[in-house]
């Protein structure tokens, strides 16, 4: 791998023991995916999470990190090094509001308190969500940068234009100390150009149907590009975060192009390049009811005791929406219904009054995780709805639940009466 002055500086510990084991890192890492060099980036996105079990074994939160994020037995101290380039935190394990209602124990809700305040002192940015282009961090179109988390990479990737790979614990933190990362996959021009042609024959509107969409997509094109063709309604921000969370939960999708609408592509023919599809599909009737089928497959009870809503996290204007729908009702005694918002998004949500709303019908507006990635879940619960095509795909196997997929309104309509009543029309 060719570096540059400044990375070979932080190689050789110029710039302190921490830059010196993600740049060390890093250059493992580039040559074994055969990248020929590091490129900028000041704009990083990680999880760095820290679980009772790992801290009873390594008993610091430097030793713990060294270790689990640096891949280094030699201790390092990441908060008085700090990050190099702007960068935040995703997802945590909980909600420090809610804690208690989430199942954690006090003991794990210091540990999360002290691993906010040890990244703080880092410099990283507690943005704490999956959807942090929510909350002020837009990357434009052409910007490199390193983010993990499948939803987020994809939409930055597609709707935006922004190039990221879907990176991992350690390879994130190493781009924090450093601003640098690989420079492979999705950093380079022809490896965003299409590899399938999805010809969509039937209309995709609701929220719903971008979800099956998203994970018929990822079903059929696994990791590669899906380009897809024939949308007659223009999609908004929420309907292209639940196409991107559905593909990559499905297949790995981490890049799609609608031409004229996504940033990429003003044309099928832009969108491929000079390439041609390796395959020709259809989105029509048949594959529709099929993804429906798939999404919903593990529902067999009725009997629904469980809501979620905010996969990804969700935006002030889902949360208006939801308000509608719930304002002057009461969720059923046996059902607990819980929304997830970054941070930010739920002061808004407070001031506007939807916080309320929400509680009086017996809700919570919940921030900072959400129940697959904290493993949370209100305590015996058995049968789960939600309008996120991604919790609908991995709550079955992560938490052992049925799970019904269906529209916003499905959803609240199964948390007022404890019943789920829904259909694909």
């Amino acid at each position: 791998m060719r570096l540059t002055d400044d990375e070979k500086a932080m190689l050789e510990g110029k710039e302190g023991l921490a830059r010196q084991k993600a740049m060390n890192l890093l250059v493992r890492y580039g040559e074994a995916l055969g990248a020929e060099r590091l490129v900028d980036t000041n704009n990083v996105g990680g999880y760095m999470v820290a679980k009772k079990q790992h801290m009873m074994e390594f008993g610091s939160l430097d030793a713990l990190f060294s270790e689990f994020n640096l891949d280094s037995s030699e201790v390092v101290e990441f908060a008085k090094d700090k990050v190099k380039v702007f960068s935040c935190q995703f997802e945590t394990t909980m909600d420090p509001d809610f804690w208690e209602i989430q199942g954690k124990s006090s003991e794990d809700y210091r540990l999360m308190l002290a691993n906010e305040e040890y990244l703080a002192r880092g410099g990283v940015a507690l943005m704490c969500t999956c959807t942090p282009y929510l909350v002020g961090n837009v990357p434009i179109k052409g910007e490199h940068c390193a983010w993990m988390e499948s939803s987020a990479v994809v939409y930055i990737n597609s709707v935006l234009g922004a190039r990221t790979n879907a990176e991992g614990n350690s390879s994130a933190t190493a781009a924090m100390l450093t601003g640098k990362i690989p420079y492979w996959g999705f950093h380079i021009d022809e490896n965003r150009l299409g590899t399938h042609l999805i010809d969509v024959e039937c209309i995709v509107e609701s929220q719903l149907e971008w979800g099956l969409l998203g994970y018929y997509a990822g079903r059929m094109v696994k990791e590669r590009v899906p380009v897809i063709n024939g949308i007659k309604k223009l999609p908004n921000l929420i309907k292209l975060k639940q196409l991107g969370a559905a593909a990559a939960s499905s297949g790995g999708v981490e890049m799609y192009h609608i031409p004229g609408i996504t940033a990429e592509a003003r044309t099928v023919e832009e969108a491929f390049g000079k390439k041609q599809p390796v395959e020709r599909l259809s989105f029509g009737t048949a594959e529709r009811n099929w993804a429906y089928e798939a999404l919903n497959a593990t529902g067999k009870d009725t009997n629904v005791d469980f809501v979620m809503f905010g996969c990804p996290h969700a935006s002030i204007e889902e949360i208006w929406e939801i308000c509608k729908l719930l304002e002057g009702k009461h969720i059923h005694t046996n059902t607990a219904l819980w929304i997830f918002t970054p941070r930010g998004l739920r002061e808004i949500a407070d001031r506007n009054g939807f916080t309320k709303i929400i509680k009086d019908a017996g809700g919570v507006l919940m921030s900072d995780t959400c129940p697959a990635l904290g493993q949370l879940i209100p305590k015996g619960v058995k049968v789960m709805a939600t309008n996120s095509g991604k919790q609908a795909h991995y709550l079955p196997s992560v938490m052992g639940v049925q799970a019904w997929y269906g529209t916003t309104g499905e959803c609240v309509d199964a948390a007022i009466t404890g019943r789920w009543r829904g259909v694909l029309k």
